[in-house]
This record gives C-alpha cells, structure tokens and sequence, in this order.
C-alpha cells in the first residue's frame, strides 16, 4: 500500500531554497516567529545563538509578506560585512534586494525610482541613513506609504546597556513611533542580549513584543584564558600556535595599530593573514573577507569592525590578543566560531595594556556635561544651520567627541541635521541626562570586572557567561580549561619571544604630513602652499607603548635626558627609511618647558648620522602646551606665530627633529617657516607620537 503524499509546505520549501538544502527544517521557533509576523502583524523580538537562523525568520517573512502585496522590507543592520552576507542570502530566494550605504553604487535618486517602481523586495540600510536628510526626505515616505517588515538586526544597538550601542539606532524607536497605528509587524533580533537590554528593547519597541528565546551557548565551543603580560610574549605564542590549530579563524586585537602589528608579526613568520579594519577601503575588507571565507589565509587579524553577523560557519578558533571590556561583548565575538563544527576553539589572552584600552573606551562613551552645555549654548549663538566646523573653531573640543555629541543631540531632536555636516538648533528644550549617564558608566565598570573575575573563575566558563546572558540553559560545558582541568599554559619560546620584542621596537609609525590648513574665521579648509608643504616622516614609537615608548617616557619626565639607545635606534630608523632626497644637515623643533631636552638629543642624533646640527628656529611666543588643545583649529592656532626663524638656513634638505608629535601642527608649523625660510625639503621625525 503507497503511504499518502506528504502535504505541500511552501514555506519549508521557501527554506530549503534559502539554505540550499534540501534536507532543511525549521528550528524551534522560527515557523512560530514567522507566523506572529505574517498572520498576526506582531512585534517580535527574536534573542537567539548566531548560527540559529534569525535572517530566515526575516527573509521568509519578506517572501510572505511581499506575494501578498505588501511593501518591502526595511532592514537595518550596523556592518557592511553583515549586510554582504545578507544580500548573498537572500537573492538565493529570489529576493530583489538593493542597500545604500558607503560602499554602495545605488544613488538616492535610483533607489527612489526603484521603490516607486515596486522593484525592491528588500531594501538594507545602517542606523546612520537614518540620519541623512536626503534620505529621510526622499526614501522614507515611499516606505511608510505602503510600508512592508521592519527588522532591527542586532537589536541590542539600540540600548544603552548593550555592549554595542549605537545612537543612531534610537531613531528606530521614532520611526516605530510614527507607524504605531499601522499593522507594519517589526522584528528585532540579536544573539546577545541579558534580560536588561531585553527589557530596554521592549519599552523602545512597544512592550506587546512577543519574544522567542532560546538557549545561547554555544555547543562544542571549547575555551580557556592564557596570561601573558607582555605584547612579545603573546606574538609569540600566536606564531607558534596558530600553525596547530585546525582550520582557519580570527584574531581579535582592541586596536588598528595592534592590529597592524600582529598581522605584520604572523606575516614575517610565514603565516597567511589579513588585517581588518573599519578604516579598511572597501575593496580590501571584501578581498579579505573572501579570502577568510575560502581559507586561503590561517586567520583575519581585526578589530570589532569584523563581528555581528559575519558568517562563516567552519570558523574553527577565535583568539583574542587582548580582552574586551564586557563578557557579553566577548562572546558576541567569540560566538563567532564553530557554528557548523563539532568542536572549535575560543582563546582568550590577556596583556598588561587590556585595562587601560578598556578604560579608555569607557571614559570616551559620553562626553562631559559641561562640554555638552558648551556645545548646544554655541548651536545657540548662531541663527540658522552652521557647520560643525565652525562649532570646532569656537570651542577647544576633539572633533571626534563633537560628532558623538552632535550625533546624541540629532537623536535627541535638539539638534537637526540640514545638509552634510551643517546642523541647527531646534526648539527642543535640553538638559544633560546626568543619571543615565552615571548609570550606563557604572555598569560598564561593573562589566569591566566581570571579564576580569570571567578571566580569574576556576568554574566552568560557558556557563559564567550563559549566567550573565540570563541564559535558562547554565549547565558546564564539559569542555573548557576549567572544566577539563587543562590549566597548563605552554610559554612561547625565549628565542622567538626575543625576536618579537626586535619586531616591536622596529615598527616606526608614519607621521602624514599636513596637507590642509584651517580658516579660522570661517572655520573652512584651504590648501597649505606648495612651497611650504613638508615632507611624511616617521616616530619611532608610539608614546604608551612599552620599550622605545617606555624609555621616551623617562628621559622627558624622569631623568631630563634621552637614552643614548634612543639616539641610536632614531638613527637606524632614518638609515632604514633613508628619505629621498637625503637630509644634508639636522635641527630641531624649540620648547620653553624643556629648553634642553631636545636640541640635545637632536645634536646626538646628527652626530651619529654624520650631519650637522644647526639651532635656526627659535620660540617667540609663550603658549599653552598642544596636548590641552582638543581640535585642529585650536591646535593649529596655539603655534601659529609662536615660533620664528633666527638662524642661518643652509639650503639643503633637513631633519626636524622633536620628542613627541601629537596632532602634527608643531612640526608643520616650524616646516612651513623653514620652507619660506629657503629650506628646499623638511623631513619630520620624532620619538613618539601620542595619534
């Protein structure tokens, strides 16, 4: 007897068509998610592991919702790596799929054709073009006209208490705001997420959210901590052990310039890697995304800017050179391995400079609220739209702390983007969220510590974070250091280690040369002339570093003198950079503070090189230190004037030498004078930089 056919499922076979699988089903959760957005028009927040399949609950959906006339999907997702993957995925269902972003070729005036066309089924954008007056004006009534899914991908953005909050992503809850008396279903998802963030994403969302939550452990993923103090000594170890780990993975650094470093350092020894970072161009980010996805390289060397979202299921390890700041931060990245492998790896190490990154991080997430007053009183003495660039000549304020703040104050409706980066005051009234921001702060240093008792628990350490992921499922893993009891840490070799700790002291940092200067009355840029352009030059280290940076450190405020070490390793440097044309003879940038310091060193210097010294600029003008000077403007105009020519130039090309460059005006300042002066070519060196 034949067995009775099996009833047709379109939306199963919707699904085997997306993943490419024939053999595909459901997930617990994901038929029920889809139906309380199809049938019941519902918010829905879906809290789920990466790797369980929240983009198919939002691609189905899409699919439903369009061939019953509906308007396209608006997803909002913060990364362009997330958004590559998600336009891969979901043009395998047929979906039309179109983002501005970036990187993006489509124009605002095509993708306006295209809507009003009906020829995009799914239409991507990040948080920010949100805030883009064209787009709001332009885009975003077609969408609310007929308006189809809204999803929030890495809906934790949205909240203060998440460890990725993005302020643009309270625009969001505007938007939700606006459509309130519709049917438009709204699906918010993350991967990680605590009852609090939870909570947060409920009352910005509308508190009738119904939310699927599953477990968010990750299975097979086996972890441990390894302290070494020392950047050398964790070099090291990656370069010895990265070789025995199965498979290809990432390696995780806090910052660009460690970035650089590692994935330079691997490369030396013979290990395929990419760098990536946000500041990355496009293409480059692209190549090495695909060249991790097809494992041509060992490892992705990044920073957090390759994180929500990027898929690769046969991601074997994840290391991390440094700490993050948040557990919950930790496993959004960590999380990334082993989705479609039994067993994968996640190495956390740690280093005497995690604190102070950390620290860094935190005290920059809000600004001060005198600073912020300062900001909204000048938006105030203007009438009409005003350029941030003239809010930068008025106050002694980092650009970037005035783009957070601006960007705060927009979401906030006290301010209101015009055009570009001109903005103007809006009648909203204003007081500084003085709690809030004691609260966030807080609770960042409470999660500070938590990744150090995460780093210090002798328990099992799944489920220490399942625990503060509010995770119902908190069983010990089996798998971990501490649940195996593998506490032994292998030291990286002395020889090799020695070699890393060459490879450290031996990685000069460029100093790019100014190019542009500033207009102080009308806060516009215009172009330095070319007679007074000084060449790109080099430091030595930079200034918190350990080594070369330690020793900068001393000789200017300890012993008063620099290392002779200093003076041969600066004279390595220029011999290996050997600048083109060479530099004839050797000065030096003057300070009232350590009249001494640098001309001494500077002599050295030009002795060791078989130059010449000559002291021909002299300081004319007694001003504060360029450190309390927080913005270009303000740096520009504290030397401007304050230095003169007061010897005999030779007509040679020379070498300024200083201790320190921080924002780069110092040493543009006094080039500029030795060009006018008749100096042919400046090539700028230095200690260290602080930038």
């Amino acid at each position: 007897m034949m067995e009775p056919m099996a009833e047709p499922d379109p939306l199963l076979d919707a699904l085997r068509t997306l993943t490419g699988r024939a053999d595909a089903e459901f997930r617990d959760g994901q038929r029920e998610a889809i139906g309380a957005l199809v049938d019941d028009r519902g918010r829905v927040l879906v809290v789920q592991r990466t790797g369980w399949g929240k983009s198919a609950v939002y691609f189905l959906t899409t699919h439903l919702l369009r061939a019953q006339g509906a308007g396209p999907t608006l997803l909002i997702s913060p990364l362009l790596a997330l958004m590559r993957n998600q336009i891969d995925a979901a043009r395998r269902l047929g979906l039309r799929c179109e983002t501005i972003n970036s990187a993006s070729a489509t124009t605002i005036t095509e993708l306006e054709r295209q809507l009003r066309a009906d020829e995009v089924d799914l239409l991507l954008i990040s948080p920010e073009r949100l805030a883009n007056p064209e787009f709001a004006n332009k885009i975003m009534p077609i969408v609310g006209a007929r308006p189809g899914l809204i999803v929030i991908d890495e809906v934790h953005c949205i909240s203060d208490w998440g460890h990725d909050f993005r302020p643009d992503y309270r625009r969001i809850g505007r938007i939700v705001d606006r459509l309130a008396g519709s049917s438009v279903p709204i699906l918010g998802c993350t991967a990680t997420a605590n009852d609090r963030v939870v909570n947060d994403v409920a009352d910005q969302l509308g508190a009738e959210l119904t939310t699927f939550r599953g477990p968010l452990r990750r299975e097979g993923l086996a972890l441990r901590t390894i302290r070494l103090d020392r950047q050398a000594e964790r070099l090291a170890w990656l370069a010895e052990t990265l070789p025995e780990l199965a498979g290809s993975g990432i390696v995780y650094c806090l910052t660009v310039r460690d970035v650089e470093n590692v994935a330079a350092w691997l490369t030396s020894q013979g290990i395929e890697v990419e760098a990536y970072f946000g500041s990355l161009d496009n293409e480059s980010r692209i190549e090495a995304e695909r060249r991790l996805q097809t494992n041509e390289i060992k490892a992705l060397v990044a920073t957090t800017a390759l994180g929500m979202g990027y898929d690769k299921p046969d991601l074997s390890f994840v290391v991390h050179f440094q700490s993050p700041g948040s557990p919950v931060a930790y496993y959004q990245q960590v999380g990334r391995a082993g989705r479609a492998l039994e067993t994968s790896r996640g190495i956390l190490l740690r280093g005497v400079e995690d604190e102070q990154i950390q620290d860094w991080f935190i005290e920059q997430a809000f600004a001060e609220e005198h600073l912020v007053n300062d900001i909204v009183q000048a938006f105030d003495s203007f009438d009409g739209p005003v350029p941030l660039m003239r809010i930068q000549v008025k106050l002694n304020v980092k650009i970037g702390t005035l783009e957070l703040v601006v960007k705060q104050l927009d979401v906030d409706g006290v301010l209101e983007r015009v055009s570009g980066t001109s903005y103007q005051r809006t009648l909203q009234p204003w007081a500084y969220p003085a709690s809030r921001v004691e609260a966030v702060t807080a609770e960042r240093r409470l999660e500070q510590l938590s990744m150090v008792d995460y780093f210090h628990t002798t328990g099992c350490r799944m489920r220490y974070i399942a625990n503060l992921l509010d995770d119902p499922v908190a069983d010990d893993c089996g798998i971990c250091d501490n649940c195996v009891g593998d506490t032994d840490v292998r030291q990286p070799g002395v020889e090799l280690t020695a070699a890393a700790e060459r490879f450290l002291l031996t990685r000069p940092i460029e100093i790019n040369s100014k190019k542009m200067s500033l207009d102080a009355d009308t806060g516009g840029r215009k172009k330095i002339p070319t007679g007074e352009l000084i060449e790109d030059g080099r430091a030595l280290a930079m200034w918190s570093d350990a080594g070369w940076g330690q020793l900068v450190r001393d000789g200017k405020h300890t012993s008063g003198r620099f290392d002779d070490r200093l003076v041969e390793a600066l004279a390595e440097l220029v011999e290996d950079w050997s600048p083109s044309p060479a530099p004839e003879w050797v000065t030096s940038v003057p300070s009232t503070r350590h009249p001494d310091l640098v001309p001494d060193f500077a002599e050295r210097l030009a002795a060791r090189l078989g130059l010449p010294y000559h002291s021909v600029v002299a300081r004319i003008a007694d001003r504060p230190t360029q450190k309390e000077q927080r913005n270009s403007a303000h740096q520009q105009a504290n030397v401007s004037d304050a230095f003169g020519v007061t010897g005999s130039i030779v007509d040679a090309p020379v070498l300024l030498v200083d201790d320190l460059v921080d924002s780069g005006w110092t040493m543009t300042e006094v080039g500029r004078l030795l060009r006018r002066a008749g100096t042919p070519l400046v090539h700028p060196v230095a200690l260290a930089s602080s930038f």
